[in-house]
């Protein structure tokens, strides 16, 4: 099973010159490769493969000298991940190739072999840099892949490493019912389950949007191209990275906790995209970052043996009465509480979708007979 172990590095001042010059190779190289295979296709209507860029890398090396002194290998797996954006963009048919920039928050470069670790030592060694001063806070055992290091815009440098521990991905535990949690995500609250229990919403973004403000402004007065400019967007860079952490360390935690007491979770699958169209809601929906906790449920449930069910994103959790079974059609958004007019339950909107969320997936496996009702399918009310 493959997993990647990150840890925080602190290369010396000598060191962060060859560790800069490494990614603005490896970018320049992926963007003349991305440049040749889209006038070769244009003109010749040649398709490039990586075995046809790597063999132009000499000639390239010979035409500017400097990246001879870049770990080939590196300016080699440039060329094969931005053959692997070309595979996923005919496969997907989205998300076609772009041109990196410099100006990107993260910038980073892959050492695919050829490197060494010591944990009792506390030092990595990559080929053509040396030996770099790295916090191994974690042991891990296995064999080692490739090996990505990025710098943030703040200055932080950090060394990915991909171990592939040998150990085949544990099978999916059995569930039912009983051990399955539904969880429906919104804005007031960030998750509420269906056991009852409603999760808020850190809002770390709105929290930190004076500090941001006041950054910005202090940013825009500085002259361009003077140090005190520098040491302005270092700073607005360190809050924007304290709110990504915060963030971050809220969601790990949460959908750890999920992932741990539950043997399979059950989602809905919203258009988040789709949903950011609304600027009024923009920027609460992208604070919240629920495609990143949906992404964190996915991977923990594979590498911890639990299963994720999503339901279509139609289907009409908050207007169905989960006791009954009744479909309250004129159920608006700003609807939060409601009472079925057939059973006379009081819903909670958000609590009854998550139960709802839950028994949805459940049908969708047959563990659960559908009650009440017919299953109705129309579009829920999205934010406008």
């Amino acid at each position: 099973m493959l997993q990647a172990y990150k840890y925080r590095m602190y290369p010396s001042r000598g060191q962060v010159p060859l560790l800069m010059q490494h990614i603005h190779a490896c970018r320049f190289v992926y963007n003349h490769s991305l440049e040749q295979k889209i006038r070769a296709y244009e003109q010749d209507g040649q398709k490039l493969s990586c075995f046809d860029l790597n063999n132009r890398l000499p000639a390239l090396k010979e035409e500017h000298p400097w990246l001879k002194e870049v770990n080939s290998q590196s300016l080699q797996i440039a060329n094969k991940n931005l053959d692997n954006a070309f595979t996923r963009f005919f496969r997907e048919k989205k998300g076609f190739p772009l041109f990196k920039s410099k100006k990107n928050p993260v910038q980073s470069f892959q050492v695919p072999q050829h490197y060494a670790v010591n944990f009792g030592r506390h030092q990595i060694k990559l080929p053509k840099i040396g030996e770099i001063r790295t916090i191994f806070h974690r042991m891990f055992s296995g064999k080692m892949k490739s090996a990505t290091v990025s710098v943030t815009s703040t200055g932080t440098w950090f060394v990915s490493i991909l171990v592939d521990d040998g150990n085949p991905a544990p099978a999916p535990a059995p569930f039912s019912s009983k051990t399955t949690l539904g969880i429906d995500v919104g804005l007031t609250d960030f998750a509420t389950l269906s056991t009852g229990e409603k999760v808020g919403n850190p809002r770390n973004l709105r929290k930190s949007l004076g500090r941001l403000k006041c950054l910005q402004r202090r940013l825009s007065r500085k002259k361009k191209g003077s140090k005190n400019r520098q040491k302005a967007i270092r700073k607005l860079a360190r809050c924007h990275e304290k709110v990504a952490n915060q963030r971050n360390d809220f969601l790990h935690n949460l959908s750890f906790r999920v992932v741990s007491e539950n043997q399979a979770i059950a989602v809905e699958s919203l258009n988040v995209s789709g949903m950011q169209k609304n600027h009024n809601l923009a920027l609460s929906i992208g604070d919240a970052s629920w495609s990143t906790f949906f992404t964190m449920l996915e991977y923990k449930c594979r590498k911890y043996g639990k299963t994720l069910l999503a339901i279509g994103r139609f289907d009409p959790s908050s207007k169905i009465c989960h006791q009954c079974g009744h479909l309250k059609r004129d159920l608006t958004l700003s609807d939060r509480e409601w009472v079925c007019p057939d059973c006379g339950t009081h819903h909670d909107r958000d609590i009854n979708a998550a139960i709802n969320i839950k028994k949805f997936a459940l049908q969708e496996q047959n563990l659960v007979g559908v009650a009440g009702a017919e299953r109705a399918i129309e579009p829920v009310d999205l934010p406008q």
